[in-house]
């Protein structure tokens, strides 16, 4: 209700427009990590119980709104308020964050007329989401003085009850103001680094995700052309950090060192200087592989993911190399049940369809006609199990009933995990096998069929992302991803 305090927050100032508001959450954070670093030091000279320096803790970002207020016509999709009251959240990383945050601060600011508060909040920064080396290597006796001289990360109050809906905002705390808090979202970036390789700072804002290590080698290859031939892109980031940079620009250095055995799920980035180019990651097999790395991108908000990988058609009248448009899912991944009940729907993102249906075209040369031989949209079934085809005459059935069309591991849980996380989605399959009419994925079918069709099937990735980068990205965050009561943020 109107009138709700910022929770514990202290320090707070009011700021009429967006880059003040931000150059005060910078230099928060800028302190809180001096802090942090002055309290480390003294603790590895062997000051084990610092008795002055204070913990560090997290920037908070509010903003405070009556009903009159409230955007009452051609309500943007996101950038405003529901309700009126205090809404607030914590955050971390403005450096990494600066494009994003300004604009959700502008936004707010703009569509409401009411001052940004800036302060201190009352969550303390975990000592290793600021000082990643500082828990490596020690001794057990020198981690139990470090719990007692630092702040732990804290897995009692980290969660995802905002994204799941079943948050409830007690009586006199703010209203979510964004999807993940500071801390929820560090956790994040440190996974990210640890499963992909790569730096947070590398990655773009348009994700495809595959299931296939020759995607990954097109991609490469594409990726060196164009930064040796064109201009669009600043250069290329591989695992390691390795940077390949465009001769043209000035933007990356190059560097990073290629480990010795690749990360679980490696991710390569294609960068673009306003940060919308391309991150492909080979996510690996199976639907625990795509909750995973999907939980994590989603803190960065990227304007979409899009699933390009293999599938078994489940129709006669499909061919291998035939490409699978999904519009719907049968969800029997599970990894996602007490996330998002099954009963849930999966809408497809319109702008992602056409997109898709386009590129398809593009790519392919097809008339429309012709199209339809080739592209066939319909329903994905997603399995968590691999060896689904032992399942033969319980499985004909079911899919019978759902009419769908083509099975694999990982669709279903990308996108109702962007149905979840609020990122949008889509799925572009290729039809490798037909088990259920005896045509199984064997070596000499598959390496044939690998040859020929995996370029084709990037490219067409590659220029579903144009066509959505050159029809403007704003289009993509679709009211049907937002509830009736949804944090202001993006």
């Amino acid at each position: 209700m109107p009138g709700t305090a910022h929770g514990n927050a202290r320090d707070l100032q009011s700021f009429d427009n967006a880059e003040d508001a931000l150059a005060r959450i910078e230099s928060l954070y800028a302190a809180a990590r001096e802090q942090m670093e002055e309290r480390h030091r003294r603790f590895v000279a062997g000051e084990h119980e610092p008795e002055v320096l204070p913990a560090a803790y997290y920037p908070y970002v509010g903003i405070e709104t009556t009903p009159d207020r409230l955007v009452s016509s051609a309500r943007p999709t996101y950038g405003s308020l529901r309700k009126g009251g205090v809404h607030g959240t914590t955050v971390t990383r403005p450096d990494l964050f600066h494009d994003y945050l300004l604009e959700q601060l502008s936004l707010l600011i703009e569509n409401h007329g009411a001052p940004i508060q800036v302060g201190l909040s009352d969550q303390p920064i975990p000592l290793p989401f600021m000082i990643e080396a500082a828990t490596a290597d020690l001794t057990p006796a020198a981690v139990r003085a470090m719990e007692r001289a630092f702040d732990l990360p804290d897995l009692a109050n980290m969660n995802d009850a905002i994204p799941n809906s079943t948050h409830r905002t007690p009586p006199g705390h703010p209203f979510p103001l964004a999807l993940f808090d500071a801390q929820r979202t560090d956790l994040a970036l440190q996974r990210l680094a640890h499963y992909t390789g790569t730096d947070p700072a590398y990655f773009q804002g348009f994700v495809l995700l595959t299931n296939y290590q020759r995607y990954v080698d097109d991609f490469t290859a594409h990726a060196r052309d164009q930064i040796a031939n064109h201009d669009e892109y600043t250069g290329f980031v591989s695992p390691g950090d390795v940077v390949e940079p465009n001769a043209r620009y000035d933007h990356l250095t190059a560097g990073g060192e290629t480990p010795k055995h690749l990360p679980p799920m490696p991710a390569y980035h294609l960068t673009r200087e306003d940060g919308l180019g391309v991150t492909l990651i080979n996510i690996g097999m199976g639907p625990a592989n795509a909750k995973t790395i999907t939980d994590h991108l989603a803190v960065l908000r990227p304007h979409c993911w899009l699933m390009i990988g293999h599938c078994g058609g489940l129709r006669r009248s499909q061919q291998l190399g035939d490409y699978v448009l999904a519009h719907a899912y049968v969800r029997e991944d599970h990894v996602l049940d007490q996330d998002l009940p099954p009963w849930v729907p999966i809408p497809p993102i319109a702008e992602m369809q056409i997109a898709l249906e386009q590129a398809v075209s593009g790519v392919t040369g097809l008339s429309k006609r012709d199209l339809k031989n080739r592209l066939r949209t319909g329903t994905v079934a997603s399995t968590d199990n691999r060896n689904w085809e032992f399942r033969y005459d319980e499985l004909y059935e079911r899919f019978s009933q759902s009419r769908a069309i083509a099975i694999d591991m990982e669709s279903a849980t990308i996108a109702a995990n962007g149905f979840r996380l609020r990122v949008p989605y889509g799925t572009l399959l290729c039809v490798s096998d037909k088990p259920m009419h005896g045509e199984l994925k064997l070596r000499s079918m598959a390496n044939a069929f690998y040859q020929s069709q995996v370029q084709q099937h990037l490219t067409i990735g590659l220029e579903t992302l144009r066509l959505i980068r050159e029809s403007g990205v704003e289009a993509l965050h679709s009211r049907k991803l937002r509830s009736f009561d949804e944090p202001a943020f993006r």
